[in-house]
């Protein structure tokens, strides 16, 4: 038995040996494949972020062009009310006094309400140009007094329209020279 049990020993022995060879080569096989795996794992991370990140600036993107593009047709539309507004201006402005009792003059008031309210609401507001400095991106000089300097509006032909910061149509106007004030006069 003593001969059995060495020869047990002796294959343990040499098993374990074995073992001890095999396991370096199986470790570094396995280290080398989760190196990989970590590798093809954090190259498809990366092109998942890549790929979400450009999903969001497209989506940006094409956010921003809706709201330009819905702007561009609001603006569009609003301009082309802005000349019927005028000549609802310039007929109430001709009216003789004996014709403003008349219903149909109260009539067409309130069309001109009703269509000054839909550009308020829509954020159209007048250029206020009369007596100020004449600034050429807000008026449109058409005229002006001979023998001025042509530094202030005096008096405005067609009114200008702005809807938030950008100027829809600007102020047809008569240049001159700012009206002074005579203070010094007294009643």
């Amino acid at each position: 038995m003593t001969e059995t049990t060495d020869e047990q020993t002796n294959q343990t022995g040499t098993d374990e040996g074995v073992e001890e060879a095999v396991e370096p080569e199986i470790v570094e096989e396995e280290l080398d494949e989760l190196e990989q795996l970590r590798s093809e794992r954090d190259e498809h991370l990366d092109q998942l972020l890549r790929s979400r990140a450009e999903f969001l600036n497209f989506k940006r993107r094409t956010d921003q062009e809706r709201f330009a593009l819905r702007e561009l047709v609001g603006r569009d539309v609003l301009s082309q009310f802005l000349p019927i507004v005028d000549d609802f201006e310039r007929a109430l402005g001709a009216l003789p006094d004996a014709e403003r009792a008349n219903s149909w003059v109260s009539g067409m008031e309130m069309i001109q309400n009703k269509l000054n309210v839909i550009l308020d609401r829509a954020g159209v507001k007048k250029v206020d140009a009369l007596n100020k400095p004449f600034d050429p991106k807000e008026h449109e000089a058409v005229a002006s007094e001979p023998g001025t300097a042509g530094s202030h509006v005096v008096e405005v032909y067609q009114s200008g329209y702005r809807i938030g910061d950008s100027l829809l149509r600007p102020a047809m106007v008569k240049t001159g020279d700012p009206v002074e004030n005579d203070s010094s006069f007294s009643a």
